[in-house]
């Protein structure tokens, strides 16, 4: 059975040999001894998305029925901005990315470079299969036509998840490409200058200065965007991109009338470590993500006590230095984060593969081949010098990646994400003669005769 400590409780007595013990930060749970599953047990965000589906699905229902008004509403009443216009002016764009400052250009161009490469090289080809002699079947990968990308602008402003979507998309060869941000008071209701600036960098014209569920709704059923009808928002066939509660609802909610690439919930970082792990990058790594959100989570595996020890001292040291530290604070000890302590790196793997983290960093002796053996995760982090930080603007990789446990089913954002594989069936006469007597057999077993019937028309004389 697990044993939990929580943060704040009582400190160990001091004495003439023992100092005050620092106040922990970290939830710690113990699953030393062996635990068959340890998935109920482990730290995660309480998130209950079918009661928020239902508080939104009015609003989803009015950009519907109204487009326009009902998004300038609900833009005010959340956002506090009253747009006459949603789209935003090309000329916008261009002022962002004429403005934008020169050191904030150049790691932008670099993280487009750098992912650019690596999701080129996913591009699947089409593959042709000769089953019989005049029998293939093609397997083609086309592209989705448009596809709608949604930026957040809450807690924290998001230029590199412009490059995330965007460049995936592009490397696919979606067709049309639109994006859609909260509109931000200290840019006059556009969307954050750098945002559009990355759009701008990446050559994105169809912006839209919305956000939250009605911008979801409006991608999906498309919506006039100014007060006279004028100008209208064309719907997506296709929504990806992160953001919070509400939007994570309302992609929930639209399934279906539009693909969706995953239901992306508050970020979460694990760090499977042993003892030779650096408590200090350990813990800065560990504070990295809390900074995102009051919800994400945090959560260190480890078998090594001594370890978990040195890493609260270094979070009592960092997360004082932090620019948002309540924000941290409030992440690191929430029930979603927290040390766990197991037997011995197997163990820990075990621990790591039921979580299924959405960030994974392996911080051991040998990291490439504990890597290696990891089956769950949205992203593996590999040794001291592959911080997550990394992955979110630089590495190459992409950073759209599914949270919750969702990493058990589902993949990351990338270039499959907007290719769809359809397969062509090429048949000659002879081809299908001399199959024809098994398709009407199956076609009976099914007692659907037509199906068999649709064949045996093509040959007068008989099929068997």
């Amino acid at each position: 059975m697990s044993r939990l400590t929580r943060p704040g409780g009582r400190a160990a007595r001091a004495g003439p040999d023992r100092p005050p013990r620092l106040a922990r930060v970290l939830n710690r749970i113990d699953l030393r001894g062996g635990v068959r599953d340890p998935r109920r047990l482990l730290p995660r965000a309480q998130l209950d998305v079918s009661v928020a589906v239902e508080r939104i699905r009015p609003l989803v229902e009015a950009v519907r029925e109204h487009g326009y008004p009902a998004i300038r509403e609900a833009s005010e009443r959340f956002d506090g901005i009253s747009p006459a216009v949603l789209r935003v002016p090309a000329e916008a764009i261009a002022e962002a990315e004429g403005t934008l400052d020169e050191d904030v250009r150049a790691a932008l161009l670099e993280s487009i470079a750098r992912a650019r490469r690596v999701h080129d090289d996913q591009r699947r080809t089409d593959h042709t299969t000769t089953v019989v002699p005049g029998g293939t079947v093609t397997e083609r990968w086309v592209p989705v036509d448009r596809v709608g990308l949604y930026v957040p602008g809450g807690l924290a402003m998001y230029p590199s998840t412009v490059v995330m979507n965007v460049v995936p998309a592009q490397a696919a060869g979606v067709r049309s490409l639109v994006v859609a941000s909260p509109p931000q008071q200290d840019n006059g209701g556009l969307p954050d200058a750098r945002v559009l600036a990355a759009c701008a960098l990446l050559g994105v014209d169809e912006v839209y200065a919305v956000g939250g569920a009605q911008a979801v709704a409006m991608l999906a059923y498309g919506a006039a965007v100014d007060a006279e009808g004028t100008a209208h928002c064309e719907p997506v066939d296709m929504i990806t991109g992160p953001g919070n509660i509400w939007v994570t609802a309302a992609k929930r909610l639209l399934r279906g009338v539009v693909g969706i690439d995953a239901e992306a919930g508050p970020t979460e970082i694990a760090i499977l470590a042993d003892a030779t792990a650096d408590p200090a990058h350990v813990a800065a790594d560990l504070i990295s993500q809390a900074e995102h959100d009051p919800l994400a989570a945090s959560v260190l595996v480890t078998p090594s006590v001594e370890l978990v020890d040195a890493v609260e001292r270094e979070l009592a040291r960092q997360v004082p230095a932090t620019k948002h530290v309540q924000r941290v604070t409030t992440a690191l000890t929430g029930e979603q984060s927290g040390a766990v302590l197991v037997d011995d790196l197997t163990d820990g793997l075990r621990v790591v593969d039921a979580y299924a983290a959405e960030h994974l960093e392996i911080q051991t002796e040998n990291a490439r081949e504990w890597a290696l053996r990891v089956r769950n995760a949205g992203a593996i982090f590999v040794g001291a010098w592959s911080p997550v930080s990394l992955g979110d603007y630089c590495a190459g990789s992409n950073h759209v990646l599914p949270t919750g446990g969702c990493a058990r089913h589902s993949s990351g954002l990338s270039v499959q994400s907007f290719l769809r594989g359809v397969h062509l069936v090429e048949y000659t006469r002879e081809a299908l003669r001399d199959v024809a007597p098994h398709v009407v057999t199956l076609a009976g077993v099914e007692d659907l005769p037509a199906h068999g019937q649709a064949v045996s028309v093509r040959f007068p004389g008989g099929v068997s």
